[in-house]
């Protein structure tokens, strides 16, 4: 995984991002980067499919977290919210985001977005980040590892569920948790 990263971040001229990169890593130590998912298949399909241009938080990271400093977007659709989302989290939309919601927000506040597998929260991500908002984060594999590590997830009504919304049949099979049905 490290390697496709560092080469992903290289392919984009960013000799700095890949110093950066490499230094929090480094920081961070092996195991805990090896932590960020659960599966080797799904880590392959995660790292080919961002762009790593939001920093990412682990889903371990983020349950350790007092929430209550933060703000959790889900950058998923309403349906997909509504079926199920990590509690705490404020529905924010991918397709028409209502980015007029957070005129009040200080710049300055930490905001973890998330969606299916990070693809969404990675474009409202860079969105948020172009207008000034200095503390934006993608949780890496986003709900589905969320799920996939036996963290709860919630519906519309906030009761804990059993039920994940997968976007689609074909990204159904990067949900493993065998307790959750999956929804589409």
């Amino acid at each position: 995984m490290l390697e496709k990263v560092l080469k992903k971040l290289a392919k984009k001229g960013s000799i700095l991002l890949v110093f950066l990169f490499s230094f929090s890593l480094a920081n961070v130590g092996q195991s805990q980067v090896a932590a960020y998912c659960s599966n080797p298949s799904f880590e392959d399909k995660i790292a080919s499919t961002i762009q790593f241009s939001v920093p990412v938080l682990s889903v371990h990271e983020l349950k350790q977290m007092d929430r209550s400093d933060i703000l959790l977007l889900d950058a998923r659709e309403l349906e997909e919210y509504e079926t199920s989302h990590i509690q705490g989290a404020t529905y924010f939309g991918y397709e028409n985001p209502d980015f007029d919601s957070l005129n009040d927000i200080d710049k300055e506040k930490t905001i973890v977005l998330y969606c299916s597998i990070g693809y969404r929260s990675e474009k409202i991500g860079e969105k948020l980040q172009e207008n000034g908002f200095a503390n934006v984060y993608n949780l890496y594999g986003s709900i589905f590892e969320w799920s996939n590590a036996g963290y709860p997830i919630y519906d519309k009504l906030n009761v804990e569920t059993k039920q994940i919304h997968t976007y689609n049949k074909r990204w159904s099979k990067w949900v493993f948790n065998e307790e959750l049905e999956k929804i589409w």
